[in-house]
């Protein structure tokens, strides 16, 4: 047995080389840079970096970066848990239809996405004389950003739970049902135990990818200093103000937050392998 493995192994040159090459990909697309993003972030001393992290608008920034992540999570729960559901527990007409819309967001650009809010809820969309008409505020304020930040993550759930609940089928719920369990205490009891590493993953990917959202966002937000700016946007802001080190050192910060969500998706990996 040992010499059949042996046998197709691929030679050490082969291996070596393709361990290189991969490690040469990710220093130069990823250590470096990311490195270097936590250096620049210290490179004009420790007290500008704390100033740059403890002003009212980095606060704010980064207060609003939360409560659009706390927003869209529970939101895209809600919506992964039933799409998934109904995907494979059921058979519908427009079944198809209904996975390809799920990957929408994933396949048009995230400017697209906010020109798509802006088409219907901006001032000259389709509901934008409805709704000055009650005065209600969406483009350039708090609703936008959290309607580009749902609509680009919604699929991230949904793609996680779909393919696990396939594959684990609905014979267990099935023989729920048939001793008496409600359809309610039989997702809890029966559904969720088994969904549950599958959905913490999809959360995880949903709160990386909200907290790092720049092009949506950027489009309906009108860059309103301390008022409509997340940590993306405002990184931006002063880089385009040659605010060098401030930009860096926010900018550390989704870096941090970015690895925080990467370590916690790797130990779910191993939990779930």
């Amino acid at each position: 047995m040992r010499q059949a493995v042996t046998d197709t192994m691929d030679p050490m040159w082969v291996r070596a080389c393709l361990i290189g090459l991969a490690t040469l990909f990710l220093a130069v697309l990823l250590f470096v840079p990311l490195a270097g993003v936590f250096l620049f972030a210290f490179s004009a001393g420790a007290d500008v970096f704390l100033r740059a992290v403890s002003n009212a608008e980095t606060l704010h920034a980064a207060w609003l970066t939360f409560l659009a992540v706390a927003v869209c999570i529970p939101l895209n729960v809600c919506f992964g848990v039933a799409a998934a559901w109904a995907i494979t527990r059921f058979e519908f007409r427009g079944k198809a239809l209904l996975v390809t819309l799920i990957e929408v967001p994933l396949a048009v650009s995230p400017v697209v996405a906010g020109l798509m809010v802006m088409l219907v809820y901006g001032h000259q969309g389709l509901l934008g004389p409805i709704l000055a008409e009650y005065d209600v505020k969406v483009v350039f304020s708090l609703p936008s950003i959290l309607i580009a930040t749902t609509f680009v993550t919604f699929p991230l759930i949904a793609r996680e739970l779909i393919p696990l609940m396939r594959l684990q089928g609905g014979h267990e719920e099935a023989a729920a049902l048939t001793l008496g369990a409600s359809p309610w205490r039989m997702f809890f009891m029966v559904t969720l135990p088994k969904i549950r590493w599958g959905l913490l993953y999809g959360i995880i990917l949903c709160a990386a990818r909200a907290m790092g959202e720049f092009g949506a966002v950027s489009v309906v937000s009108g860059h309103i200093r301390g008022r409509t700016n997340t940590l993306p946007l405002h990184v931006e802001i002063l880089y385009n103000e040659y605010q060098f080190a401030a930009a860096f050192a926010v900018a550390s910060l989704l870096a941090l937050s970015a690895l925080v969500w990467l370590t916690l998706k790797s130990v779910l990996e191993l939990r779930t392998q």
